[in-house]
């Protein structure tokens, strides 16, 4: 971690030189979601239907393959890799079948993840979203579940920064969208990916393992990325950061 992140605290008052008390925000001010994996449970879903049609169109791939290389970055991305490891373009059939495979996928299959509704109603302090999906498939997943209402517009897509996790930017522009000082935001991440761009942003994060595709050893790979803990649910982070929840 960067020496010069402050540590968890509930105070709200620090002392000043001169023994004075200045008031001070209670660390964090912003908690900033990843939503794939994170806010819904979609990567499971949305990386097995990658892994199909990549498979389909003869670029052999599994469910497991696609989770590890590609959760948490962006599609032009994953689209760039696979084609320099192809030799070939990914064909438009691609794109077409996917989006139409993802919707029907998300409306008879996609969860929203267990606990995150009691958090958003507890948390007293900012949030919002800033993940790698494009902006209809954000919006779509969290509209499916119930989330956008409350969340929009605090709802970043990478696809407005120039790079993609694990390139800090989309969390550097998330905390300038909320206009919050980069030390006081925590962000809540599934992916490889996701924790190195918030710890290249100089942001401090929290792993999050309870997503369907987070198979063995992912905990410890998010602790090896520089995540600080690492949650299996929602109903831990109260007791990680109390200052950030109302009583």
């Amino acid at each position: 971690m960067p020496p010069d992140l402050p540590p968890f605290t509930d105070a709200l008052s620090r002392p000043a030189e001169g023994g004075s008390t200045l008031p001070f925000r209670p660390w964090p001010s912003l908690v900033i979601f990843d939503c794939d994996g994170v806010l819904i449970d979609s990567e499971i879903v949305v990386c097995r239907l990658t892994a199909e049609e990549f498979t389909r169109l003869g670029y052999r791939v599994s469910t497991e393959d696609v989770i590890a290389r590609f959760a948490g970055r962006p599609e032009r991305e994953m689209i760039a890799d696979v084609e320099a490891d192809w030799g070939r373009r990914v064909p438009e059939e691609f794109f077409v079948s996917i989006k139409a495979r993802v919707q029907q996928a998300y409306a008879t299959e996609l969860r929203i993840m267990p606990g995150i509704v009691d958090v958003l109603d507890r948390l007293g302090t900012a949030a919002c979203v800033a993940s790698s999906a494009y902006p209809e498939k954000l919006r779509l997943g969290l509209e499916t579940v119930g989330l956008y209402g409350r969340l929009a517009p605090d709802v970043v897509s990478a696809s407005v920064v120039a790079q993609g996790k694990p390139a800090p930017d989309v969390f550097i522009y998330a905390a300038g969208w909320m206009r919050t000082p980069i030390p006081e935001c925590l962000v809540i991440e599934d992916s490889v990916a996701g924790v190195r761009a918030a710890r290249a942003a100089g942001m401090r994060v929290f792993g999050f393992t309870g997503g369907r595709h987070c198979a063995g050893g992912h905990r410890e790979r998010l602790l090896v990325a520089g995540a600080e803990q690492v949650m299996e649910s929602f109903g831990e982070l109260q007791g990680l950061v109390p200052a950030a929840f109302w009583g």
